[in-house]
C-alpha cells in the first residue's frame, strides 16, 4: 500500500522525466515513451570499467588497456550521449534529485544480482567538496548510493571517502597529472576501516581518473576489492 506521505509528496512535487524533463506521464519515474530514448550500455563490455567494446575477445577497452586500473567488474547503466549529458546537468545542478532515484532503481533492476554476487560490505559514494555540497544541496553520487542501498539491502558508508579540497581544473592535465591531482584531494575516512569489498558509486565515468583515485585511496586504507558503478560512461 502506498504511504499517504508519498502520495502528498508526489502531488506537491510531481516528478520530472529524466529524459524529456517534463512532468512524468504515467505512474513511474520516466515517461514510458522516453525510456526508449535512453542509450543503455549493452554487451560486449570492458571487463574493467563496463564500457561498450566492439568485440568480446578484446576484454578491455582502449583506455583500460592503456592505463592500468585497480578496480574490477565495473557497471555502467547508460552511454554518455547528448540525452544523458543533459540529464546529468539537471540532476547535478538543476535540483532534479528524483533523477538519481530513477537511475538507482534501473541499476538495481538490471544489475542487482551481479552486484549482490560481489558480496560487498557496503556502498561508498564518490564524495564532493563541502562547498559544492552546500551549493547543490546534495551529493548526486550519494543520492544514487542511498537508493541503491535500499533496493539491495546494503549499507552506505558516505564518510568512507572524503574530499579535502576542491579539484583544480583538469582539462589541461595529462593522465598522470590528473591522477596526482585527484589523489591529493581524496582521503579515507573513519568508515573505511574494516571494509574489505565495496561498491563505489558515481554519476559519470569519463577518463576513469576519479574512480581510480578513489579506489587507490580505499585500497591504501585496507579495502581489497572495488566494483565501480556509474550512471553514465563515455565511449572510446
Amino acid at each position: 500500500m502506498i504511504n499517504g506521505d508519498m502520495i502528498l509528496t508526489k502531488l506537491l512535487y510531481p516528478p520530472r522525466c529524466p529524459a524529456c524533463h517534463d512532468l512524468v506521464r504515467g505512474d513511474g519515474r520516466i515517461c514510458p515513451e522516453c525510456r526508449k530514448l535512453l542509450s543503455y550500455v549493452t554487451g560486449p563490455i570492458c571487463c574493467k570499467c563496463g564500457k561498450e567494446i566492439r568485440f568480446e575477445e578484446e576484454e578491455l577497452c582502449l583506455d583500460c588497456r592503456t592505463h592500468k586500473k585497480s578496480f574490477d567488474g565495473g557497471i555502467a547503466l547508460l552511454n554518455y550521449d547528448d540525452i544523458a549529458r543533459e540529464s546529468m546537468v539537471k540532476f547535478k545542478y538543476g535540483q532534479r534529485k528524483e533523477y538519481g532515484l530513477f537511475y538507482a532503481e534501473e541499476i538495481a533492476r538490471l544489475y542487482g544480482s551481479r552486484i549482490s554476487r560481489f558480496a560487498a560490505d557496503g556502498i561508498v559514494p564518490v564524495p564532493v567538496h563541502i562547498s559544492r555540497l552546500r551549493f547543490r544541496g546534495y551529493n548526486q553520487a550519494q543520492v544514487v548510493a542511498e537508493r541503491l542501498g535500499e533496493m539491495l539491502s546494503l549499507p552506505v558508508f558516505d564518510k568512507a571517502l572524503l574530499r579535502t579540497r576542491k579539484t583544480v581544473a583538469q582539462k589541461e592535465l595529462n593522465a598522470a597529472q590528473r591522477m596526482r591531482n585527484l589523489m591529493s584531494v581524496m582521503k579515507a575516512g573513519i568508515e573505511a576501516r574494516g571494509l574489505r569489498r565495496v561498491i563505489l558509486v558515481d554519476d559519470i565515468y569519463t577518463t576513469g581518473s576519479t574512480m581510480e583515485a578513489c579506489t587507490r585511496v580505499l585500497m591504501a586504507a585496507g579495502v581489497e576489492a572495488v566494483m565501480p558503478v556509474c550512471i553514465c560512461i563515455g565511449r572510446n
